[in-house]
């Protein structure tokens, strides 16, 4: 077969695989919406599945974990709405940190799975693209991220300055190592994660008297102002290589 061959049996294979992707995210929105999934994954549905979640924890907790990552993992992957009300559910039916490790690690395998579909089935033809309209400024970009990826992606874990999904794709499309990606989304996402679940577990006498919780307890200086300082302290290491590299300079 020669390389013209082989170069157009790889560009349908990739083109196949971008669009088996993108035909498995449209099936899955539209069953989302199709069946009223959106519902249940809100306010309205947490407080109407309240003692139905409780129950199937108590008959089967092994099972209910599983189908509760299942579908964390899955809303992540794809970028679903709802995030924000499955990480309640968790704390509401497993407790704070039981709760609040199941959410790691089912936000952690979502996240990396979209990470890796962006990167290796999307991320070329849309890095070449990128390329081509920005071309030196953003291969600079990309260079100086990715020399100090640790600090920046623990930094946008710690701190929702951008939309999750965002961050993922973000970090696929710049070429974050897979290992630096992975690490930081685990442990990067723990604080959040745990304040959220402790929220959840105390949601029960909330949703009895019709209430919803107070989402704006994560500004709360006692809750942001470690969370900033955990931020700051990523950027320790990019403070003093740019503190060494100016000293270098100037001698």
């Amino acid at each position: 077969m020669s390389d013209n061959n082989k170069d157009a049996g790889n560009a349908a294979k990739s083109l196949g695989k971008r669009l088996a992707l993108i035909g498995a995210f449209a099936a899955l929105i539209a069953a989302f919406f199709a069946y009223d999934l959106d519902a249940l994954i809100s306010y309205q549905g947490l407080a109407e599945n309240e003692a139905a979640l409780k129950r199937a924890v108590a008959d089967n907790r092994l099972v209910t974990i599983l189908a509760y990552m299942a579908v964390y993992i899955t809303a992540v992957a794809f970028s679903l709405p709802g995030a924000l009300w499955l990480s309640l559910a968790g704390g509401l039916m497993f407790g704070t940190w039981a709760g609040g490790l199941i959410i790691i690690f089912a936000a952690t395998i979502g996240a990396s799975g979209l990470f890796v579909a962006a990167r290796y089935i999307v991320g070329d033809a849309l890095r070449a693209r990128a390329g081509s309209k920005w071309g030196p400024s953003l291969q600079k970009f990309e260079a100086a991220f990715n020399r100090d990826a640790w600090s920046y992606m623990l930094i946008l874990r710690l701190l929702p300055i951008f939309p999750f999904f965002i961050v993922n794709l973000g970090a696929a499309l710049v070429g974050v190592r897979f290992p630096v990606f992975l690490l930081t989304t685990f442990f990067g996402i723990m604080p959040g994660t745990f304040v959220f679940a402790s929220i959840g577990n105390g949601i029960s006498v909330l949703l009895q008297a019709g209430q919803q919780p107070d989402l704006s307890v994560m500004t709360d200086p006692q809750i942001l102002g470690p969370l900033v300082a955990l931020a700051l302290l990523s950027l320790a290491p990019v403070l003093w290589r740019k503190l060494n590299g100016a000293k270098e300079d100037n001698s």
